[in-house]
């Protein structure tokens, strides 16, 4: 109960007293603001599954790139993409249905990963690249995900026209001149992007949970698009501030404690969404 006790000890001591601590929060809160934003669109087009398999979709060019000493960004990047097309590939030549396919190639990608780590020897890397190094995150790291963090902001309010209306009326985009097949590919290579850039800090599975818990907690409790998102980075962030502080006081695992804590919000959410219901039913 020190978290009660001596809060400035459990909550402000460990950033004040370490650089790690203070790297991996910036870290983490730059993953949580461009994982929100996207994840909001990924939840509100029922595309949840996709962004499971396109988290594990990535590791196979992760560990080509490790096998071949290349940077596993790019590495990440072009396996993100080429499950992208398989995906559009598969949904325009198959009469299957999408989590069919999906589920499909999911568990080939992710099958690949594993035979060719472990022809190299490399599971150790495979573990950190599953659930990711945020306490070892460094300048660069930090750069690149407040710059993608930036880049999901342009994104969601350049395109928030284009995939309101894809999403919620495809027959009034195509009449406002939008193409909802356009903004479904832009989102599909934006959820990609994501996962490529999260793949250090919470790991390339572990992405998910920020993906989906926080997007998914904000609309059982507001309604608009914009909170959201709004609403939706500020669950995350907390999750992220306590699964970190948790990790820290306790010793475990920092990114899994941090995809621990946003799942559990969620579950929170649902409650208080239920406990909503109950009393205007009253």
């Amino acid at each position: 109960m020190t978290w009660l006790t001596d809060p400035v000890a459990w909550w402000f001591s460990p950033f004040m007293e370490s650089g790690i601590m203070r790297d991996a929060l910036l870290g983490s809160l730059f993953t949580v603001v461009a994982s929100s934003i996207v994840g909001t669109w990924v939840v509100l087009r029922g595309l949840t599954f996709l962004g499971d398999a396109l988290a594990q979709g990535v590791l196979p060019g992760i560990a080509i790139a490790w096998a071949l000493s290349v940077n596993p960004q790019i590495g990440a990047i072009v396996a993100a993409f080429v499950m992208v097309s398989g995906v559009n590939i598969i949904r325009a030549t198959s009469p299957l249905p999408d989590d069919v396919s999906l589920g499909i190639l999911c568990v080939g990608f992710l099958s690949l990963a594993v035979v060719l780590m472990s022809a190299r020897g490399g599971f150790g890397d495979l573990n950190r690249f599953l659930f990711g190094s945020i306490t070892a995150v460094n300048q660069e790291g930090i750069i690149r995900s407040g710059i993608f963090a930036v880049v999901s902001i342009l994104f969601v309010t350049i395109g928030h026209r284009a995939l309101s209306m894809a999403t919620f009326d495809p027959a009034q985009a195509k009449i406002a001149g939008f193409s909802p097949r356009l903004a479904h590919f832009a989102l599909l290579a934006m959820t990609a992007l994501t996962v490529v850039n999260s793949f250090e800090t919470v790991g390339s599975l572990l992405v998910f949970a920020f993906l989906i818990a926080p997007p998914t907690t904000a609309s059982l409790l507001v309604k608009s698009v914009p909170r959201i998102i709004a609403l939706s980075i500020i669950l995350g962030a907390f999750a992220a501030v306590v699964g970190l502080l948790i990790s820290y006081h306790s010793r475990t695992a920092a990114g899994a404690t941090m995809a621990l804590a946003s799942v559990s919000i969620f579950f929170l959410g649902l409650l208080t969404h239920n406990f909503r219901l109950r009393s205007f039913a009253a």
